[in-house]
């Protein structure tokens, strides 16, 4: 697939994610509707992350060019689910989905939460969306045509990431509101002067584009789709997301779909 024709998948996408933003803001809205459960890992699933993940398959499986889609709650199709590397690992192109990045954000009421789909190509995100349900407002980006942002009232802005030096003061470093661990605050330690900002979800990556941060460690666990779509669209920003030992950019389809630690960045 050559580059314009991934820049022509963008609007189905798009409208696929703001379709299960409004999926998942009609249960956000009657608490009484979350049937919150709890996953093998212990991590909670509501019924707003089943009904967006079905929302998001049924219109990826309905595009023209049609690719296999792997979603956090995949695990839910059984034996068909793409989780077991040998089902994946030959795949020219699939769809990586979270329908619901930042369920316990979702549970707490504090709106940070968000539409995660991306398309991967060897091993490297090449097209992302990220729709945030509460405000409306949607972030896309395809490999080679920049990073986007999408209000409600469909005013279009190209984002760019902040340029820094590591020490300048302050330097901005966006955690994560969920999982602050002694790790992290090691590593924000090194800097002379920082500010930290707090957000859920994807919305760390989203603050690095839009130049409202300079950095985001992350090290602790995530999953591919957690990072995918928002790696693209920082990356497009003038962006990097590096993995922690190996400072190169973090990859998918791997063998196991846990992420290594990483560390993401504005412009150095």
């Amino acid at each position: 697939m050559k580059e314009a024709q991934i820049e022509n998948l963008l609007p189905a996408v798009i409208k696929t994610a703001e379709k299960a933003g409004r999926r998942i803001l009609e249960i956000y809205e009657k608490p009484t509707l979350w049937e919150v459960q709890q996953k093998a890992d212990a991590s909670p699933l509501t019924l707003a992350d089943r009904q967006a993940h079905e929302c998001i398959l049924h219109e990826l499986q309905a595009l023209q060019d049609s690719y296999p889609v792997l979603s956090e709650e995949s695990s839910s199709e059984g034996e068909n689910a793409l989780f077991a590397y040998e089902k994946r690992k030959g795949l020219p192109l699939f769809w990586l989905v979270d329908p619901l990045d930042g369920t316990k954000e979702f549970i707490k009421r504090n709106g940070e939460f968000t539409v995660n789909i991306a398309l991967i190509r060897n091993r490297q995100a090449i097209l992302g969306v990220v729709h945030l349900p509460v405000n409306g407002q949607t972030y896309w980006a395809a490999k080679g045509h920049g990073a986007w942002r999408q209000s409600p009232t469909g005013k279009k802005q190209r984002l760019e990431a902040a340029s820094f030096r590591p020490d300048q003061k302050p330097v901005r470093v966006v955690c994560s509101r969920s999982h602050l661990n002694e790790e992290t605050q090691t590593f924000i330690a090194q800097f002379p002067k920082v500010k930290r900002l707090a957000a859920g979800s994807s919305l760390k990556f989203l603050l690095i584009a839009e130049g409202k941060a300079e950095i985001y460690p992350r090290l602790a666990p995530t999953m591919e789709w957690d990072t995918a779509a928002a790696q693209i669209i920082l990356e497009e920003a003038g962006g990097s997301v590096l993995e922690w030992k190996t400072q190169r950019p973090l990859q998918y389809n791997k063998t196991s779909l846990r992420n290594p630690f990483f560390i993401a960045y504005g412009k150095r």
